[in-house]
């Protein structure tokens, strides 16, 4: 698998660190939509009306650009395969979660960025130093202080996280591998549709109802927290180094303990506070190196 060529310095490291972490936000507001919203349907209902209202949303943004284009690319080799592969994550890691305590199963999924930081390293062939690894490491290690997984509670279903974790890494490296010239709304569009399609198979297990307004108003505000992750993680593989923006994606321990706090008056415990300092000195280290490299390259 090849990069798509991009020249990279500092600057775009930040903006891609920047981009990560903004996408990271979006994607917990987005479960937070969906865990209210499942306070009211079935939970394969809310997937299913999930990605058909963020279909909707792109499908809107693609009319009014009068972007006939977007469409064509959606059904390209490339994009259809990145397609499957946020369907595989997305369905392998949800019968994890049915099967195995919720901490246990995000404990496996935290190993995302390493996985990603390797896999960039042996197929793009990109130049991981001895602090990038550091860094993502004591990431890892700030994150399963928070989670905190019981070795007792693991099982075979944890082999489908393990499941989820590559098709994630496929998907990302993918992403690298498109052009620049298909836009992120037009993955956006063929991944929901997809996953949309995809989660009809719920009707077997599930007796769907008629969803209420408030249910429809947190499908919606998902659908929209989904469309935003999506871009801005599209945005972030594209801009930065993946080696360097990887470890970014712990920051979405951050944002679900603040929206834990915010929405569900969770507050965190001491042992979480440490795991939550780890983490943002970790994440704040390697933004801290990337602004010096930047000063040293304008030098």
């Amino acid at each position: 698998m090849t990069a798509v060529p991009h020249a990279y310095d500092s600057t775009n490291n930040l903006r891609g660190i920047i981009a990560m972490v903004v996408s990271m936000a979006a994607f917990v507001l987005n479960d937070a939509c969906v865990k209210l919203a499942a306070g009211h349907l079935p939970t394969g209902e809310v997937i299913f009306l999930r990605a058909v209202a963020t279909t909707l949303l792109c499908l809107g943004v693609i009319y009014l650009r009068d972007d006939a284009r977007a469409l064509r690319d959606a059904l390209k080799p490339k994009v259809a395969l990145r397609s499957l592969c946020d369907v595989g994550g997305s369905f392998t890691f949800l019968f994890t979660l049915t099967h195995m305590p919720i901490a246990d199963a995000y404990a496996i999924l935290q190993f995302t960025p390493l996985a990603l930081t390797a896999a960039a390293a042996i197929f793009l062939g990109a130049q991981v130093g001895w602090r990038r690894w550091s860094a993502a490491l004591v990431g890892l290690i700030g994150v399963l202080i928070i989670v905190r997984p019981g070795g007792a509670a693991f099982n075979a279903y944890a082999l489908l996280a393990l499941f989820s974790i590559f098709f994630s890494v496929t998907r990302d490296l993918i992403t690298r591998g498109i052009g620049l010239g298909i836009s992120s709304l037009t993955m956006a569009f063929a991944s929901t549709g997809m996953i949309a399609v995809a989660s009809l198979v719920f009707l077997l297990f599930e007796t769907w109802q008629m969803p209420s307004l408030t249910a429809l108003a947190f499908v919606l505000g998902a659908g929209l927290m989904l469309l935003a992750g999506q871009h801005w993680l599209i945005k972030a593989l594209r801009t930065g180094e993946i080696v360097v923006v990887a470890p970014f994606r712990y920051s979405i321990v951050l944002w679900s303990v603040l929206a834990g706090l915010a929405i569900w008056h969770e507050f965190p415990d001491g042992v979480t506070l440490v795991g939550l300092a780890i983490v943002t000195g970790a994440g704040l280290y390697t933004f801290l190196r990337e602004q010096k490299l930047s000063r040293m390259a304008r030098a």
